[in-house]
């Protein structure tokens, strides 16, 4: 299937958006979008408008502040592009999960997740991730062998 000129420059517009996150570049993140919002499924926790976003990226480096992303594959929907992707970080914050916060254990995680970009034209309009926040926390808490 062709991808036409619109969903390129939105996959253009996700992979800017993504570097930016990698980047800590978060004025260029919120200029992707022209309504900022992240859902993030794992956690049933949304974040709408600027004052909300920005304070997303504040609270979520906390526990990861090397947190990265690397994109697997970019699918085109007829107005979202979805994304699959490798999240990586360092635990060397406190991180809050639904049994209490779980101080800093210094390991690292890696979760394949998915993203789906939600567009209002050539503009982001949401970010919605899906991923399983309890792999993550298995990953810092396991017993070492």
């Amino acid at each position: 299937m062709a991808i036409t000129d619109l969903q390129k420059r939105r996959a253009d517009l996700v992979r800017e958006h993504m570097q930016a996150e990698n980047d800590l570049d978060y004025e260029t993140v919120m200029n992707t979008f022209s309504h900022p919002r992240y859902e993030l499924i794992g956690s049933d926790t949304v974040f709408d408008g600027d004052a909300r976003v920005r304070e997303y990226f504040q609270i979520s480096r906390v526990p990861f502040p090397d947190q990265k992303n690397e994109i697997i594959d970019l699918h085109h929907g007829e107005d979202e592009i979805i994304v699959e992707l490798w999240l990586r970080g360092t635990h060397t914050g406190p991180l809050k999960t639904p049994s209490g916060e779980l101080p800093p254990t210094g390991r690292k995680f890696e979760v394949r997740l998915c993203a789906i970009f939600d567009f209002e034209d050539e503009k982001i309009v949401c970010e919605r991730v899906y991923f399983d926040q309890l792999t993550i926390v298995s990953q810092l808490t396991a017993p070492r062998p």
